[in-house]
């Protein structure tokens, strides 16, 4: 490189040091003001994510983006990623309180992390809220004193059992929720233990997530709907998306969404195991596709496996579409071993056709999903 190259690129480089200064200056005032919008939404009583006002501001953006030239993915890009920041700031400035006359909380199983992440969001929301843990029984009876609300997010294999032999004594007003990922047992043991209002959520996210923003949570609804319906509307405050849905659809649904994705997983872990497979040599080659497989290996595999032993094992119905998914596995195999590769290709158009518009869906969700991931190989 000649002296000229060096000192042209140094003086542009200089140059876009000073746009990336002026880039984090306007980042910090966008923070500050969604800072001051977070106050406003907590004074309101407003939910943290609006997906209308959201979608609308991308839009635009996009569309201000093309008319300078300036590709819009990479400002959605942007601004999807100032969002995220955005709502973990609004967070932690609390939110409104809607039922200030509800009485106490009680989380059982509080110290787990869906525990923690629901007494941080109703503490913040200004509830007194205690959890009650394994070996704090002895305290049960003066906490249940008064309470308003119980929630219940032990092991899916203790859940009934916990409801059924320590939850029959509640104030006849108080609110017994469940957050387990199965619902119909939870939901009839709640419904037969106490007789006031009784409903059942499932959050469809782990417990490590810094908002609840856009995050899903199942509604099964039990008893007294208008008694709970203050607790919906204040997840709703917290961003959620509520998502209602009788007890048997879910857990029919559960079946393939968590028990049959996570067992699969675990049977792919197992084999790179079993194969002795080489995992630094597999990242090395790996597509960005290959590796947010990988990534959901190690993902699962870094988590509690009593956990996810219990919501494989939590429904006996998922051993049918278990089996159901290993006899397509042993087909599909059968195609491979028979060098049948014209069944394979017809096969594929007929779950092409079956999927329909999903298809071209998930391919452009997926791509900025492999772009975000071809971005986390080249940071090492």
């Amino acid at each position: 490189m000649t002296e000229k190259t060096t000192a042209a690129l140094e003086a542009l480089r200089d140059k876009i040091d000073n746009v990336d200064q002026q880039l984090l200056d306007l980042l910090s005032q966008r923070l500050d003001l969604v800072k001051e919008v977070g106050k406003v939404k907590h004074d309101a009583g407003l939910p943290i994510y609006a997906p209308y006002r959201e979608a609308a501001m991308l839009s635009k953006r996009r569309a201000e983006a093309e008319e300078k030239g300036v590709s819009p993915q990479l400002i959605e890009d942007v601004l999807r990623r100032l969002m995220r920041e955005s709502y973990q700031s609004e967070n932690k400035e609390g939110f409104k309180q809607l039922n200030p006359n509800c009485g106490h909380v009680v989380i059982v199983g509080g110290k787990g992390q869906m525990g923690q992440l629901f007494h941080k969001a109703l503490s913040l929301s200004g509830y007194q809220v205690y959890s009650l843990d394994e070996g704090d029984w002895h305290r049960a009876e003066s906490l249940f004193d008064g309470v308003g609300l119980v929630i219940v997010t032990v092991p899916i294999s203790a859940t009934c059992e916990v409801i059924r032999t320590q939850l029959t004594n509640l104030p006849k007003d108080c609110i017994l929720a469940d957050l387990t990922s199965i619902k119909s047992e939870p939901l009839q043991a709640m419904m037969e233990a106490h007789a006031g209002p009784v409903v059942g959520f499932h959050p469809m996210f782990g417990g490590d997530v810094s908002s609840m923003a856009k995050q899903i949570i199942i509604v099964c609804h039990g008893r007294d709907q208008e008694k709970y319906q203050w607790l919906i509307q204040q997840m709703e405050i917290w961003g959620a998306n509520l998502v209602e849905s009788c007890a048997e659809e879910h857990d029919d649904a559960m079946q393939t969404v968590q028990a049959l994705r996570h067992f699969s997983t675990f049977v792919y872990g197992l084999a790179l195991f079993e194969s002795e497979a080489d995992v630094e040599k597999l990242l090395q080659y790996s597509s960005p596709i290959y590796r947010l497989e990988l990534a959901m290996v190690g993902r699962l595999f870094a988590q509690n496996p009593k956990l996810y032993a219990d919501i494989i094992y939590a429904q006996k119905q998922s051993l049918d579409k278990i089996k159901a998914y290993s006899k397509s596995y042993q087909s599909s195999l059968a195609m491979l071993e028979t060098d049948d590769r014209q069944t394979f290709i017809n096969k594929f158009i007929e779950v092409s056709e079956y999927l329909g518009d999903f298809a071209q869906q998930f391919q452009q969700e997926s791509r900025v999903l492999l772009q975000s991931a071809a971005d986390m190989i080249n940071k090492r």
